[in-house]
């Protein structure tokens, strides 16, 4: 139940038809994995502790680093050298103490996962690298929770809402052999795409509106364009492909 407090602080957000106290039960309710504790992380953890997520389980294995301050909006000067994961959980407690707040501050891998997202309702990427990415779709896919894809390079960014076994996974779209490598950012990108992610979020516990399933949205900053493609199951998918529908 909604506290009095509560009840005043998201008092805007219960206004909006499609969410109401209901709906706001079902946010305060609810557990969300995020992976990645940057320049996706920060703005998506911020945005769903603003809007009352009940519990963010955060991971990441990294240390701030004045590199990121571009970005990580979580982060401030007096982090750089502490970990991130500690960074993150006391600007969200600071923020709103409504939101529970665990951290792990391991690299996410096959043989943690499981254990990382045990009780979640939604897994969020903000990684970095497609190889992790790959780990979180196999999650998904085995807890049959949506996976909340989000990516970003220079000024440009990308988004689609998983569904297990219903729309393209990772899988479908991207060839899990990419390198890894240091690549440009401007700051504001991974703030635009990690606010869309956390938006999805809200729509599915919720219920409300239409998710990005099967539809890519590319934003591109240089000429502030969004454009949407159309995704599909790759029949042939060797993460997906189980014979399930």
């Amino acid at each position: 139940m909604l506290s009095l407090d509560e009840l005043n602080r998201y008092d805007r957000q219960i206004m909006v038809p499609e969410i109401g106290l209901e709906g706001q039960e079902k946010i305060k309710s609810s557990r969300v994995f995020i992976a990645g504790a940057g320049g996706l992380g920060s703005p998506v953890s911020l945005y769903l502790a603003a809007a009352g997520v009940g519990t963010l389980v955060i991971a990441d294995n990294d240390r701030v680093e004045i590199t990121n301050l571009n970005r990580q909006i979580l982060h401030w000067p007096r982090n750089i050298g502490s970990k991130k994961v500690e960074s993150a959980r006391e600007k969200i407690n600071s923020f709103n103490e409504h939101t529970k707040v665990e951290i792990f501050d391991e690299t996410i891998d096959d043989d943690n996962i499981s254990g990382l997202t045990n009780g979640c309702d939604v897994i969020i990427d903000a990684m970095d690298n497609i190889a992790t990415r790959f780990v979180l779709n196999r999650a998904a896919i085995k807890r049959k929770i949506p996976f909340i894809h989000g990516a970003v390079s220079g000024l440009e960014g990308r988004v689609t809402t998983i569904i297990p076994f219903k729309t393209a996974c990772i899988g479908c779209m991207y060839r899990a052999d990419t390198k890894p490598g240091k690549f440009p950012v401007l700051g504001v990108t991974p703030g635009i795409i990690g606010i869309i992610q956390a938006t999805e979020v809200i729509k599915y516990l919720t219920g409300m509106g239409e998710l990005l399933t099967n539809r890519l949205l590319i934003y591109d900053g240089m000429d502030l364009s969004f454009r949407e493609f159309k995704l599909s199951r790759n029949p042939e998918c060797r993460e997906c492909n189980t014979g399930k529908v």
